[in-house]
C-alpha cells in the first residue's frame, strides 16, 4: 500500500516540476546591458528599424554607419550593390535562400526546422529607400541606438559571419535583387531560428529579451516595444 501511495503521489509531483520547468524556461530573461539600453541618450546615434512580416525579423540599418566601423562586416557591405540601407537577416542556407513557391518548399522547411546542424547565412540587401517610408508601422519598430550599442550590435553581426578564410565567404546571391548571403558560422534549427538571432542581436546591443519566446516574431517586435518604453 505505502508503494501505491508513493507512485501516486510522485506521478503529479513529477508532472508539476516539468510544467514548473517549461514555465521558467518560457519566460526565461537575458538581461540586457544597462549601460548600452537605455545607456546615454545624447549624440546623434544611429537609427535602427526591425522589420517583421508575420514570421521573419530583419533589422534596417544605415548602410554608411556598418561601413564606418571597419571590419569584415564592413567590406561585405562595401561589395553590396547601391543602397543607402542595408536590410541584415539570418536563415538556413538554403530554405532562406530560396524564393519558389512556399507550397513546394514544405519538405525543405521542415528539414531546416527539425534537422539539426543546418548550415545557414547572413543576407545582407541593400535598399536605396529609408525602410521608415517604405514599410507599414504594423510591421516595423523604430528605435535609436547610442554608438556604443550600435557597436556592440554590429560585432555581434560581425561575429556570426564564417571568417575560416579570413573573410566573409559569399554564398549565394539571388537572382532579380541585391540580396547577398555570407557564410555563418552558426547553425539553423528549432532551437536556433532566424528571430532567435535577431533578438540575440537587440540583446548586443543591450536589450532585455525573452530568448526561448524570441521562436516568434511578435516576441522580438515585443522586445523592442518594452525598450522603447524604458526611454520614455
Amino acid at each position: 500500500m505505502s508503494r501505491r501511495r508513493e507512485k501516486t503521489v510522485l506521478g503529479p509531483m513529477i508532472i508539476a516540476g516539468v510544467v514548473g520547468a517549461l514555465a521558467a524556461l518560457w519566460t526565461w530573461t537575458a538581461p540586457g546591458d544597462p549601460a548600452l539600453w537605455p545607456g546615454a541618450t545624447e549624440g546623434p546615434g544611429v537609427e535602427i528599424s526591425l522589420l517583421d512580416n508575420g514570421f521573419h525579423t530583419d533589422l534596417a540599418v544605415p548602410r554608411a554607419a556598418l561601413e564606418a566601423r571597419g571590419g569584415p562586416l564592413a567590406e561585405a557591405v562595401k561589395g553590396l550593390p547601391p543602397g543607402n540601407w542595408i536590410l541584415i537577416g539570418w536563415g538556413d542556407a538554403k530554405f532562406y535562400v530560396d524564393q519558389s513557391p512556399i507550397s513546394d518548399r514544405l519538405p525543405d522547411g521542415a528539414r531546416a526546422f527539425f534537422r539539426p546542424g543546418n548550415p545557414s547565412v547572413i543576407m545582407l540587401d541593400p535598399t536605396q529607400r529609408d525602410p521608415r517610408q517604405t514599410f507599414a508601422e504594423e510591421g516595423r519598430r523604430d528605435f535609436r541606438l547610442s554608438d556604443a550599442a550600435f557597436a556592440a550590435m554590429a560585432a555581434h553581426v560581425e561575429a556570426s559571419l564564417d571568417l575560416s578564410s579570413g573573410a566573409p565567404r559569399l554564398a549565394a546571391a539571388r537572382a532579380g535583387d541585391g540580396a547577398r548571403f555570407f557564410a555563418s558560422r552558426e547553425h539553423f534549427g528549432i532551437g536556433h531560428l532566424c528571430n532567435h538571432w535577431t533578438a540575440g542581436a537587440l540583446n548586443a546591443a543591450g536589450m532585455e529579451t525573452r530568448p526561448v519566446q524570441a521562436i516568434l516574431s511578435s516576441e522580438v517586435v515585443a522586445t523592442v516595444d518594452r525598450a522603447n518604453a524604458t526611454r520614455r
